[in-house]
């Protein structure tokens, strides 16, 4: 798909925003929802009805729950409506497929593949999963809850809706932009000058995360995870595959965060932040206040506190921690590899807050950020390998079950090293605290340099290499 690579949405840029700001600002809203239908549907232009359909949908119905509000009755079974219909639309297209090869190897029965109505056949099996389904389905349920819960004002502007469900900038891959945080940029931002110079070092900054960083680590994991498939892993070599994906991963995702926070602030959009250096963590409950802080405040606000969050003793708050994480990881994705990370986690954090939080009060910093790190790398090999079995493989030779060393870690290492080194540094806020150092003056010469630097050294990336993937374009 063209969503495979950042180059298209890259040259998508200078034309949408060309065009965005000639436009009077009345007509800005209908520019980006126009723009963002288009960006959405190059790929699949099927999914544009979709997208249209849940725009219509979670748009009446928070209407409808406004007009309703005083029968408290009716005004929650319109919320329920949009809810169900949300989860109806992620759990087809996400997860028919994992359903019906499940339920065939439980008990034998097979699922139609395909369905006929009114002289349409629908296929029901392999269908493209439409980009960004997670991110858009949960802020489109958010909505007409917090307009329940009197959290955000009623959209009575479909187009206005339209922008929001649809913005392109962080449709893709995130962050969950719940619309009580843009509410009032929806209905009164200014785009100002200011927003643009700010927005566009964002972009930058996340753009040479995703093309300079997370990509020149990407094909060690791939090296390393071919090597396990080979029979040719070592310890030293499955723990570099184990670092390089989690690097992969965190400048791939929090590099493309960044470029959303950016793109939505030239717009006039201030969107929350995603990450907040995690790899700093000195806990796992520290990782996941760090790591994709909307996703992680989503399950929070409408899962975890409406089962009763840590209320009601001991064994319910077990419960809603362990729902909550089951359907953390099964949000990512329709494998039981998933699933499993999810319950992963959630043991960690059940053992931190009941077991270890006494003697992690009493640990040596350090150790605590080592241990922190290494269940979260861990954690990373369950999340990247879908076949099970080469997932206990790998983490088994990760733990001796392999041979310590290889002649080739070693060329592998000193390949690496000056990368790895970077990615350490960059992963920490050693360079945000020495670039708040520098005198003010100085910081003003620096970054038009800087941005055009990084913008430049990353467009050359994109032209000459075609490893470009978001990893999580498929979530």
């Amino acid at each position: 798909m063209v969503f495979s690579s950042l180059t298209f949405l890259f040259a998508y840029l200078p034309l949408t925003l060309l065009v965005y700001f000639l436009a009077p600002l009345k007509w800005r809203n209908l520019v980006l929802l126009a723009v963002s239908l288009v960006f959405y549907g190059w790929g699949e232009p099927v999914y544009i009805t979709i997208m249209v359909l849940s725009i219509l949908i979670d748009y009446t119905h928070g209407l409808l729950v406004e007009k309703y509000r005083a029968d408290d009755k009716k005004a929650r079974r319109f919320v329920a409506q949009s809810v169900v219909f949300n989860l109806l639309l992620l759990g087809f297209f996400k997860y028919w497929d994992f359903l019906a090869d499940n339920l065939f190897l439980l008990t034998g029965l097979n699922l139609p593949a395909s369905l006929t109505l009114l002289g349409v056949t629908i296929h029901l099996r392999n269908i493209p999963l439409p980009i960004g389904i997670s991110f858009f389905t949960f802020q489109t349920m958010s909505y007409t809850i917090d307009v329940y819960r009197r959290d955000a004002p009623v959209q009575r502007n479909i187009v206005n809706f339209g922008a929001f469900v649809t913005m392109f900038p962080q449709l893709i891959a995130g962050p969950i932009v719940k619309y009580k945080t843009v509410a009032e940029d929806l209905d009164h931002r200014a785009n100002t000058a200011e927003d643009f110079a700010l927005g566009a070092c964002r972009f930058c900054v996340g753009l040479a995360k995703k093309v300079l960083l997370a990509n020149s680590i990407g094909a060690l994991w791939d090296a390393q995870l071919a090597a396990q498939r080979a029979g040719e892993l070592t310890v030293a070599g499955g723990w570099m595959g184990l670092l390089a994906f989690g690097f992969q991963i965190y400048f791939d995702f929090s590099g493309y965060s960044d470029m959303a926070i950016g793109l939505g602030r030239i717009f006039g959009f201030h969107f929350n932040e995603n990450f907040d250096y995690p790899y700093l963590s000195a806990s796992v409950t520290e990782f996941w206040r760090r790591w994709h802080m909307s996703l992680t405040s989503w399950f929070r606000e409408y899962l975890y506190i409406p089962l009763g969050g840590n209320r009601g003793g001991t064994a319910k708050t077990l419960r809603n921690i362990l729902i909550v994480w089951f359907c953390t990881g099964f949000w990512h994705g329709a494998s039981w590899n998933f699933i499993l990370w999810g319950l992963y986690f959630a043991g960690w954090l059940i053992l931190e807050k009941y077991v270890l939080k006494g003697a992690l009060a009493k640990t040596p910093a350090w150790v605590k950020h080592l241990y922190t790190l290494i269940v979260v790398f861990v954690g990373w090999g369950i999340f990247a390998m879908e076949d099970l079995s080469v997932c206990g493989a790998y983490l088994t030779n990760c733990f001796g079950g392999a041979p310590l060393w290889s002649a080739l870690d070693g060329y592998t290492l000193r390949s690496y090293a000056v990368t790895f080194l970077v990615l350490i540094v960059a992963s920490t806020d050693l360079g945000k605290r020495c670039w708040q150092r520098l005198p003010q003056r100085v910081r003003q010469v620096l970054t038009p340099i800087l941005m055009l630097l990084a913008l430049i050294v990353s467009t050359a990336y994109l032209v000459d290499g075609s490893y470009n993937p978001f990893l999580y374009f498929r979530f």
